[in-house]
């Protein structure tokens, strides 16, 4: 499936576990916050409808994960694999300059799971309460690698500083569930193991020539709207060979894309807009809502070809 990166943060995980150590102290929303221990020593939070993080010497630089909680929140506390709206601003600790910040724009939905962003992101989540504020100083290894990040200017020794706002926090479902759906006759059927791994087998007729739509399970959760985060399961075939070209099962973990912004194939963007969290939906999508006239070569798709989904919606925020 065609997956732009939903954030920097979020798209580059490195897959590695990670132990972080966790501060206790925390500061007044209204005054500058100094992060005084360890690595974090002369980094100042200056608080704002767009605060920044200022070091008072260059170049910082941690061995290890290390977490300062700023502010304290009153919240529950975040757990591994929830999905935590936040807010964040990163700052390269080489020369203290801002990469990104979402202050000022929706915030973005993180999992905080090593295996789904980067380590040392998931590292300053868990266990924090959810309304909290956390400075987190993130190592190399915890980070982008050998390679750093080109497209945020990062070199591959550099210690990166994250402030994160934690909003809320969810807990995915781990498939679809609500009320079974009979589907229409005729197209793709589809069988479901105990994990809510689908196979698909397409009927041997002609293709559909306009995207259908068809829930197999309706959940019971809020509809999801244009530009939320989705989490979700997958599995796509090729309708006129029934092969499987794509599927987040073989990946070993859910995938996330925010929806209705163009960041995955027309037709996932019209069929699951609306739909119910918790529902499972079987689109068939033809080539002018898939990945048009040149296809994806990559996985074997031709751009004539009609492509087959079944899709659990997990979590929508």
């Amino acid at each position: 499936m065609r997956l732009r990166p939903i954030h920097v943060v979020a798209a580059l995980a490195v897959p590695a576990v990670l132990a972080a150590g966790c501060g206790s102290s925390s500061g007044s929303s209204g005054q500058s916050s100094s992060a005084g221990s360890g690595g974090l020593a002369g980094v100042t939070v200056t608080p704002g409808a767009k605060p920044t993080i200022d070091i008072a010497k260059k170049p910082v630089s941690v061995a290890k994960t290390t977490t300062k909680v700023l502010t304290t929140g009153h919240g529950a506390t975040v757990k591994k694999g929830q999905n935590v709206s936040v807010n964040y601003v990163v700052v390269d600790g080489r020369d203290g300059k801002t990469a990104d910040s979402t202050f000022g724009r929706k915030p973005v939905t993180l999992t905080a799971d090593p295996a789904q962003v980067l380590p040392g992101i998931a590292a300053g989540l868990v266990d924090q309460k959810i309304g909290s504020r956390v400075l987190v100083g993130v190592p190399p290894a915890q980070a982008f690698g050998a390679k750093g990040n080109s497209q945020l200017g990062v070199k591959p020794k550099d210690t990166l500083l994250f402030l994160l706002d934690i909003k809320s926090a969810r807990t995915p479902l781990t498939k679809a569930a609500g009320t079974p759906v009979t589907p229409a006759k005729g197209l793709p059927a589809v069988q479901v193991d105990s994990t809510g791994k689908p196979t698909i087998t397409v009927p041997k007729t002609a293709a559909p020539k306009k995207l259908v739509v068809q829930q197999l399970v309706r959940g019971k959760g809020p509809k999801v709207k244009a530009g939320q985060t989705l989490t979700t399961q997958y599995t796509g075939v090729i309708w006129s060979t029934g092969k499987k070209f794509d599927s987040s099962f073989d990946h070993g973990k859910p995938a996330n894309f925010v929806i209705g912004a163009g960041q995955v194939i027309p037709g996932w963007d019209k069929g699951l807009v609306g739909q119910p969290v918790g529902s499972r939906v079987l689109l068939v999508v033809p080539p002018a809502d898939g990945y048009g006239k040149n296809g994806q070569p990559q996985a074997g798709i031709k751009g004539t070809d009609t492509l087959v989904f079944v899709v659990d919606i997990l979590d929508a925020g």
